[in-house]
Parts: C-alpha cells; structure tokens; sequence
C-alpha cells in the first residue's frame, strides 16, 4: 500500500524558511535541503508506521543530511505533515499544530 502525502500551507512555509536560511549561507544548499525534505516524503509515503510516534497520534521523520524533522499524522490511507521544525526548538511549537 501506498500512502498519500500532503503537506499542510504551514509546513510548506517551514520547508520554505529553512530553505532559505540555508541557502543565504551557500548557494544550492536550500535546494538540497528541499530535495531531502522531498526523498523523507516519499519514505512516508511506502511506510508512515516506520516513524517514532512523538505525541498523541503524531509521528515525526528526521531529514538524513539537516537537522529537522517532518512532523506528520496518519488518517487512513493519508499522511499529513504539519510542520518541519529544527531539533532543537521547542516541542511546544510543533505540538500546537497537533492539537
């Protein structure tokens, strides 16, 4: 089975600043960030049940080369993530987008 993944306006501008602070620092490392952020989805997308389940029904996904995480729930044959945080932030802000 194959899981559909959608990404929440929110996480996409997550995705979009992280990108952009990366590459103010040296060209072509947004993108990179982008591209690992795009493979992490398509993991998801085979088998969302292979990631930690952090809080209450969301699980969260590390990025292999940067330190964040896709933060996402599954509903039915739906993956939804719903934000892209740093590791090192506060669990409080990825947790009010579950609640």
């Amino acid at each position: 089975m194959t899981w559909f993944v959608t990404t929440s306006q929110s996480a996409e501008e997550d995705i979009q600043d992280a990108a952009e602070w990366y590459e103010a620092r040296s060209g072509g490392l947004g993108d990179r960030l982008v591209d690992d952020a795009r493979a992490l989805q398509s993991r998801m997308a085979r088998n969302p049940m292979q990631f930690a389940s952090v809080y209450r029904d969301a699980r969260k996904a590390a990025l292999r080369r940067f330190p964040y995480l896709l933060i996402f729930r599954v509903f039915g044959d739906e993956v939804r993530i719903v934000g892209c945080f740093h590791n090192r932030r506060d669990p409080r802000r990825w947790r009010s987008r579950i609640d």
